[in-house]
């Protein structure tokens, strides 16, 4: 196409006469030649910032129906190092100002690869990407990331968009295989596919992928976070306000409060007088049976001395104490698999938790870091996010993790934690931060001011300790409009 800004002047762009003029031009010293085929009026030190701003305009003219090398499109397009990778039809290396092209023998354009800005220049499938980036690199040149990049590009894919985005990445890639001679990388791409869905065993590189292929695959990310948070509960020391329960009476008041606020965070949304009516007063449960069974089974375990004070297990035995305090807590909702891990992935917003086949070895790995903490608040802190974080079940898991944290903090007869309605809000956000940028501060701080809250009231007569925590706010649920308050 023609132009007449003759800040870039490209000869796969100017007709015969265009072409001529601009020889004219570079014979007078009006223009200046940057590369054969790729004129600039600009003085020489703009040249970097030129070719940096129309790469890809520069590329398509110069080499036209080239395609992005492996280790450029393994990073978006762009140069790797300075290097910018093109699989053409011969090798060669060229220095441009600011970026050198490294040429490389290869297949053009072929199914599944797009132009980039409608050019005469293609960006590969992800496929084509993928088994370039598994081919060998030989000398200085090293064209591909190896299995290590690809590996790692495998978890991370399964980990935004789940497995089921794997299935037709490997039939696209066996499609294309012969086409493009990668029968070989299709192989060890196969192999690694398989090993992230855990349908097969093969060495695997990175520390997540051995991990996956462990006795017991793990999440090797989120054990990383545990071990974070564990550090942070090493080393910072936490307070740990005593129980303020003095009679069997107050036990049982404190018991109902808990599990109210606890499925009020979940979404079971009742009355508090109406929920204390079927849970104290044994009045007859006529409407939402079910959600009111939720009540129900969170109020025996954190009533029944058996669960309250039942500690985390420590390695495998945590999975069979987790399973049977679920299946008692959900007994009521046999829809959910009462004692069973859950068998397909469960999300929270943008949040998704530990796959089904990494949960037990997750559970396990993450468990064998609570001997390492202190015992009460810092135990609990960690006890609670490991169960909330790996999420194993279909439906409960934030009412078991909150259970699992109390049981820690009734054995060294400390005050067990109520997150009322007002810091729903706050609580999921600190839970959020840890998951996302793993900062544990703002959680450990969150935890620690609730408890304190919880401390100061007295829980002997249960109208006026609903009547303080009203006064309080603890029951609404605008934090726009309401600050939940000390007594």
């Amino acid at each position: 196409m023609a132009t007449t800004d003759d800040s870039l002047l490209l000869y796969a762009e100017l007709s015969p006469a265009e072409i001529r003029a601009t020889q004219r031009k570079l014979r007078d010293g009006s223009l200046k030649r940057i590369a054969p085929g790729l004129v600039t009026k600009l003085p020489e030190e703009a040249w970097p910032a030129l070719i940096a701003r129309e790469r890809i305009r520069i590329l398509a003219a110069l080499y036209p129906n080239a395609v992005i090398g492996p280790r450029s499109a393994f990073h978006g397009g762009t140069p790797s190092d300075g290097v910018m990778y093109l699989t053409y039809s011969y090798t060669k290396r060229i220095e441009l100002p600011g970026m050198t092209v490294q040429l490389l023998s290869g297949h053009g354009p072929a199914p599944g690869d797009i132009p980039m800005m409608g050019r005469n220049l293609y960006f590969p499938s992800t496929p084509r990407v993928l088994m370039e980036n598994l081919t060998v690199s030989r000398g200085k040149v090293k064209k591909s990331v190896g299995k290590a990049g690809v590996e790692q590009r495998l978890i991370s894919t399964c980990e935004a968009r789940g497995e089921e985005a794997l299935g037709p990445l490997r039939n696209q890639a066996r499609a294309i295989a012969p086409t493009l001679g990668l029968e070989r990388e299709f192989t060890i791409l196969d192999a690694l596919i398989g090993a992230v869905l855990g349908t097969r065993k093969t060495d695997m590189t990175t520390i997540v992928g051995k991990a996956m292929v462990a006795n017991i695959p793990y999440d090797a990310n989120r054990l990383a976070l545990f071990e974070a948070l564990a550090a942070q509960l090493r080393s910072t020391p936490l307070k740990q306000p005593g129980t303020p329960i003095n009679s069997e009476q107050g036990r049982i008041h404190f018991a109902f409060l808990e599990s109210y606020f606890s499925n009020f965070i979940e979404g079971t949304e009742f009355d508090v007088n109406e929920a204390r009516g079927f849970v104290l007063d044994g009045k007859p449960i006529t409407d939402r049976p079910k959600d009111s069974h939720d009540i129900i089974g969170v109020f025996r375990q954190a009533l029944n001395t058996g669960w309250a004070n039942q500690t985390l297990s420590f390695g495998e035995p945590v999975l069979n104490q987790l399973r049977l305090r679920h299946a008692d807590q959900m007994k009521e909702r046999p829809e959910f698999g009462p004692g069973e891990f859950k068998t397909q992935v469960n999300r929270a917003g943008n949040t998704e938790f530990v796959v089904p086949r990494l949960v037990r070895g997750t559970l396990v790995e993450g468990s064998r870091l609570l001997p390492s903490v202190p015992t009460g608040t810092a135990r609990a802190m960690l006890a609670m996010f490991l169960v909330s974080e790996v999420h194993p079940f279909t439906d409960g898991n934030g009412r078991l993790a909150r259970l699992v944290m109390n049981a820690e903090l009734s054995v060294v007869n400390s005050c067990r934690i109520i997150v009322p309605t007002l810091f729903r809000e706050e609580y999921l956000d600190c839970l959020r931060v840890l998951t996302r940028e793993g900062n544990p501060r703002p959680f450990l701080d969150a935890m620690q001011w609730i408890q304190e809250w919880t401390s100061t009231f007295d829980y002997e007569n249960l109208d006026k300790v609903i009547a303080d925590m009203t006064s309080c706010n603890a029951f609404e649920k605008s934090r726009t409009q309401h600050k939940l308050l000390f007594r």
